[in-house]
């Protein structure tokens, strides 16, 4: 007798149990397609139609909360948010930039490049720091750019950091443009913003293909929500360069509307 499933709905790969089902043996690996099938079925024969799980009330949790933010982003200090007109003007210069690299991408990607620039392992978390942010800025030795003896010809890449060239980002796919958008953005969770990871942060945006996956967007809401919260702590005109290089990551140009400033 067909249960009421059955009826309503016939199945997708009909198989004549026959005769010696009784003795087939569930615990055995199935020898032919056929037995496998017929396995299945026995199986799924032998589950009740109707399951109540069995809680025990004593072990649940009393006020049990999840915490979710959907808010936007800190508003900038009085006198200093963006105006509509500023950043629409970011986003079209942006937008040029991106269709450039787009462009030129296959010509930038074959330029050899220099001796010294040994790109770390894709793995390589703490390499990659160090290779875009330099030694000085990931030990946290230094935090305001380059000093005079780093500003010498010698220039050692390895304490300031590789810059964001397009011989060497028009080599990253999209895959590795994520992951290391990932780590920065991690990194800045913790830290303070300066230069180096300001150039970077725009080169990778730069370099992101529409559509966008999902994680781009959580990554790129993230560091809006963090520059929006570290802008918010600057006041006055020494921090008046910083705040204009925060604001641009919270421009809508990725259509994140709600996180965008909304002028005064």
């Amino acid at each position: 007798m067909k249960s009421d499933v059955e009826e309503l709905m016939p199945r997708l790969l009909p198989v004549d149990c026959g005769e010696g089902t009784e003795d087939l043996d569930l615990s055995g690996p199935p020898r032919n397609p056929r037995e496998y099938l017929r396995q299945v079925q026995l199986e799924a024969s032998l589950c009740p139609d109707v399951v109540v799980a069995q809680i025990d009330p004593k072990k649940l949790k009393k006020k049990q909360t999840v915490n979710a933010s959907v808010t936007g982003c800190l508003a900038a200090p009085v006198g200093f948010c963006p105006s509509l007109s500023w950043q629409q003007h970011q986003v079209s210069n942006f937008s040029d930039v991106r269709q450039s690299i787009t462009k030129n991408r296959t010509h930038w990607s074959h330029h050899i490049l220099d001796d010294n620039v040994q790109m770390p392992k894709l793995t390589d978390e703490k390499g990659w720091k160090r290779f875009c942010l330099g030694e000085k800025t990931y030990l946290g030795s230094s935090s305001s750019g380059l000093t005079e003896a780093d500003q010498e010809p010698a220039l050692d890449y390895s304490k300031v950091g590789f810059p964001p060239l397009l011989s060497i980002v028009s080599r990253f796919n999209q895959s590795t443009v994520l992951m290391l958008l990932d780590i920065l953005i991690s990194w800045f969770e913790e830290r303070e913003f300066v230069p180096q990871l300001g150039r970077w942060l725009y080169s990778l945006l730069a370099c992101l293909e529409k559509p966008l996956l999902p994680e781009a967007h959580s990554s790129i809401r993230q560091l809006a929500r963090r520059c929006a919260q570290l802008r918010s702590t600057m006041v006055g005109f020494l921090a008046s360069h910083r705040l204009i290089s925060l604001s641009f990551f919270i421009c809508r140009y990725f259509e994140q509307v709600d996180l965008a400033d909304q002028p005064e």
